[in-house]
C-alpha cells in the first residue's frame, strides 16, 4: 500500500502509506495524486487532509528509487506539488513525527500546516552533496523568514515543531495541535474549509533588509566551514534567489539548475555512497533481517584501561548496566575514576547535566571476581593484545558466564576462531573491535568467526544501533578490514621515507588530500610501540614481509610517539604539536646510507598516490577473500575509523572516480620501483578484472 484514502464528514484524508518513513516513490506519488483528483471531483469533498501512516509524515524522496527511473517518472514531486497548489479546495498538511526533505517541500505546497509538537522538520539535502531539489530553497524563506530557513537549509539538521512555531511572523505552522492529532487536523480543516482566497506560500515575499552584505557574508562563511563540498555555498545561492528572483518561477528554476549541476559533482557522489553505505552495512547476505536476536540488558566488560573504559561509556550512554571486572584494585578504580572525570568534563562544557553523570555512573558495577559475570548477557574483553592472555581469559568467560551469553574480543588483529576455540561454545564467540577513543569514534569492526551463530551476529548489529556506532562485518585474517588496509599504507610511508621523503611532508601531503592525520603523526597519537609488536610477530609469521627498518631503529630509541614526548615528531609537555625533529632526519639520513639509498625528490602526487592505491588494491584482495562483503563496507571502515576524507568517498569509491584502469597502470609503475614492494603491487585480480570490463567497486 502506498497511500490511503478515507472520508471524514466533509473531509478527505489521505495517508501516506509507505514504510518506514513514507517516501516519496513513485507508487506513493500516483496514489497521491489519485487521492487529490478524487477528492476535487466530489461534491461533498470541502478539504482535504494530507498525512502520513505510523512515525512519520515523510522524509521525503524513497531512498529505494534514488538514482533509477522511477525517481523521475511522472507524477514526480515537482508535479505533485503544482497539483496541490493548483487544487480548489483547501489542502491542509498534518505533519508529526517527522518532515522532511521532500516531504516538507510538499507540505510547503498545501495551503494549510498543522503540527504535532516535537514534530523533526528539516531540509537535509546538504549532507549528501545537494541543494532541496523540489521548492524548498525559494519557499522556506517565504514561511520563516530568511535567515532562520538559511540556517536550515545550509545545516541540514531537522528543527522541532514547537520551536518553530514559536518564531514572531513564521507562516510554516498554522497550528499546533495536541491530544488527538488527526482528529485535531479534520477539525482544523473544515475550520478553514469556506475561506477563500486559499493562501499560497509561493505569493509570499522573501526578503532581507541588507540582502547583499548578509548574502556574501554568509557564503564566505559556508565556504570557510564546508572548504570541500560546494553545496553549502550554493544553498546560500539559491536562497538569495528567493529574494533576488523576480518571480518565484525564475528562483525555483535556478534551484532546479543547481541541483542538477551538484548532483554530477564528485563530492555529492561521495556522500551519498556514504550515506547509502551506512544503511547497507547492515545487511549481511546470509543473515536475513527478521533473524531472531538475542535479549541484551546487563552486559561485562574485562579491562578498565583507556580501550575498556571507553567501551564502558558507550553501554552506559545507552542506559545499559556494566559490569566492570579487573584483576587490580588499583587499575579498577583508576579506570573508574577516568571515566567520571570524562563524564565531569562533558558537564563543564555543557554536553551533559549533572543528573545524567550520575544516571550514568550508578549503571556500573566495578568488581575484582568473574563470578559477577555471571548474569551478563554480553561480555567484551579488552586485554593486553597476546594471544595467551586472551586465552586465559576466554576460559574463565566459559566456564562463568550463563548459557547462551555472547563472549567478544575487542581484539585488532588476532585470530578470532583461535579465541573461539578457547571455549565450547565457540558459536557464542565473535569479535567487537572498536576504535580508540572507544566512546567516541563510530565504528564498530563486527569480526564473524567460522562458527559464530546468525543470531549472535544479528545480536550485535542491532545493539550497535543501540550504541551509536556504526558497525560493519569482517571476517577472520590478520587485521581484519581495517588494520590489514593500514598495514600497507604504513609500508609504502615507511617505503617514502626510505627514497627521500621526509615524515612532515608524507603527512602534509595525504592531509591535503583530505586525510585527517598523516601516517606518522597518526603512529605517534596511538604509540609506534604498538605497531613494532605486530611487526615483530609478524616477522615470525610471514619472514619474507618486506618493512623500511626506520620504525623499528625508532622505537629502539625509545621513541613510542606523544606519550614518551618523542616520536617521529617531538612534543613539548601538556601538548600535541607536531615539532620537526633533527633526531629523526639524522636517523633517516644514516638508514638510507646503510641500504645504499640515494635520496630523490618526491612529489606530493606520487606520496597520495602510493597510500591510497595501496588501500585500494588490499581493499580489491580483501574482497576476493571473503572478508568484506561488498566495497561499501570497505569504506565505511575507512570514513568512520581511519580519518579517510568523507568528500572521496573512502578508498574504493576514489578508485572508482579517478578510473579503475588509472589505478592498474599506477600499481604496475610502482611494481617497477626497486626499491618498493613489487610483488605487493601486483595488480589484484578483481581489480584488473574490473579495469578490463569498465567496471567498478560500488557501481
Amino acid at each position: 500500500m502506498s497511500a490511503r484514502y478515507e472520508v471524514r464528514g466533509a473531509v478527505a484524508v489521505i495517508t501516506l502509506d509507505n514504510p518506514p518513513v513514507n517516501g516519496l516513490g513513485l507508487a506513493t506519488r500516483q496514489a497521491l495524486a489519485q487521492g487529490l483528483e478524487r477528492a476535487a471531483g466530489d461534491a461533498a469533498i470541502q478539504a482535504v487532509v494530507l498525512t502520513g501512516a505510523g512515525t512519520a509524515f515523510s522524509g521525503g524522496a524513497d531512498l529505494r528509487e534514488f538514482g533509477t527511473q522511477k525517481a523521475v517518472t511522472e507524477p514526480n514531486l515537482l508535479s505533485l506539488i503544482k497539483l496541490v497548489e493548483a487544487m480548489e479546495k483547501p489542502v491542509v498538511a498534518a505533519l508529526h513525527s517527522v518532515a522532511m526533505g521532500g516531504g516538507l517541500e510538499l507540505a510547503l505546497a498545501c495551503h494549510y500546516r498543522v503540527a504535532a509538537p516535537g514534530t523533526k522538520i528539516g531540509l537535509p539535502e546538504v549532507k549528501i552533496g545537494l541543494v532541496p531539489g523540489a521548492g524548498g530553497t525559494q519557499r522556506l524563506p517565504r514561511v520563516l523568514g530568511v535567515e532562520t530557513a538559511l540556517n536550515m537549509i545550509v545545516s541540514g539538521e531537522p528543527v522541532a515543531s514547537e520551536r518553530l512555531a514559536a518564531l514572531p511572523g513564521q507562516k510554516l505552522i498554522d497550528r499546533l495541535i495536541e491530544g488527538d492529532f488527526l482528529a485535531g487536523a479534520v477539525a482544523f480543516a473544515e475550520g478553514i474549509a469556506a475561506a477563500r482566497p486559499l493562501p499560497l506560500v509561493r505569493a509570499l515575499k522573501a526578503t532581507h533588509p541588507n540582502a547583499d552584505a548578509y548574502f556574501q557574508f554568509a557564503r564566505n562563511t559556508a565556504k570557510a566551514m564546508s572548504r570541500h563540498f560546494p553545496a553549502p555555498a550554493r544553498c546560500v545561492d539559491c536562497v538569495e534567489q528567493a529574494v533576488k528572483a523576480r518571480t518565484i518561477d525564475e528562483g525555483l528554476a535556478y534551484e532546479l539548475q543547481t541541483f542538477l549541476a551538484l548532483m554530477l559533482t564528485p563530492e555529492s557522489k561521495a556522500l551519498r555512497h556514504a550515506f547509502f553505505g551506512e544503511r547497507a552495512a547492515s545487511k549481511i547476505p546470509d543473515v536475513p533481517e527478521d533473524t531472531p536476536t538475542r535479549r541484551i540488558e546487563k552486559v561485562g566488560v574485562i579491562g578498565a584501561g583507556t580501550m575498556g573504559g571507553g567501551i564502558t561509556m558507550n553501554f552506559l550512554n545507552a542506559g545499559i548496566p556494566v559490569v566492570l571486572l579487573e584483576t587490580r584494585q588499583e587499575a579498577l578504580d583508576r579506570g573508574v575514576a577516568t571515566m567520571r572525570r570524562n563524564y565531569e568534563g562533558q558537564v563543564k562544557k555543557g554536553r551533559l547535566a549533572q543528573d545524567k553523570l550520575e544516571q550514568r555512573m550508578v549503571l556500573l558495577s566495578p568488581t575484582l571476581s568473574y563470578d559477577e559475570l555471571r548474569d551478563v548477557d554480553l561480555v567484551i574483553e579488552a586485554v593486553f593484545e597476546e594471544m595467551d592472555v586472551k586465552r586465559q581469559v576466554f576460559e574463565r568467560l566459559d566456564a562463568s558466564c550463563k548459557p547462551g551469553a555472547i563472549l567478544a574480543t575487542n581484539t585488532s588483529t588476532l585470530d578470532v576462531n583461535r579465541i573461539a576455540g578457547f571455549t565450547k561454545r565457540p558459536q557464542d564467540v565473535l569479535g567487537m573491535h572498536f576504535f580508540s577513543p572507544a566512546n567516541i569514534m563510530k565504528l564498530l569492526e563486527v569480526v564473524r568467526g567460522e562458527k559464530t551463530a546468525k543470531d549472535v551476529l544479528a545480536t550485535v548489529m542491532q545493539l550497535a544501533r543501540r550504541i551509536r556506532k556504526t558497525a560493519v562485518v569482517a571476517g577472520v585474517c590478520d587485521g581484519f578490514i581495517g588494520n590489514r588496509m593500514i598495514e600497507q599504507y604504513s609500508r609504502q610511508a615507511g617505503f617514502l621515507l626510505d627514497e627521500g621523503a621526509t615524515p612532515q611532508q608524507v603527512d602534509r601531503a595525504i592531509e591535503r588530500f583530505g586525510f585527517a592525520m598523516g601516517p606518522f603523526r597518526m603512529s605517534d597519537l596511538a604509540g609506534n610501540d604498538i605497531a613494532w609488536a605486530i611487526r615483530k610477530r609478524r616477522a615470525l609469521e610471514h619472514p619474507g614481509m618486506k618493512y623500511s627498518a626506520s620504525a623499528d631503529q625508532l622505537c629502539e630509541l625509545g621513541r613510542f610517539g606523544q606519550k614518551t614526548g618523542a616520536g617521529w615528531y617531538d612534543y613539548k609537555p601538556g601538548r600535541r604539536d607536531a615539532i620537526v625533529s633533527p633526531v629523526v632526519l639524522e636517523l633517516l639520513d644514516k638508514h638510507r646510507r646503510a641500504i645504499g639509498i640515494e635520496p630523490r625528490a618526491i612529489s606530493d602526487d606520487e606520496i597520495v598516490q602510493r597510500l591510497v592505491y595501496s588501500l585500494v588494491n588490499e581493499g580489491a584482495r580483501i574482497l576476493e577473500d571473503g572478508i568484506a562483503s561488498k566495497a561499501s563496507d570497505i569504506d565505511m571502515v575507512y570514513l568512520t575509523g581511519y580519518g579517510f576524507p568523507l568528500h572521496r568517498g573512502g578508498p574504493m569509491c576514489y578508485a572508482d572516480q579517478v578510473g579503475l584502469f588509472n589505478v592498474v597502470q599506477a600499481c604496475r609503475r610502482f611494481a617497477r620501483n626497486p626499491h618498493d614492494d613489487a610483488r605487493f603491487w601486483e595488480p589484484a585480480p578483481l581489480l584488473t578484472r574490473l579495469a578490463e570490463q569498465g567496471g567498478s567497486f560500488t557501481g
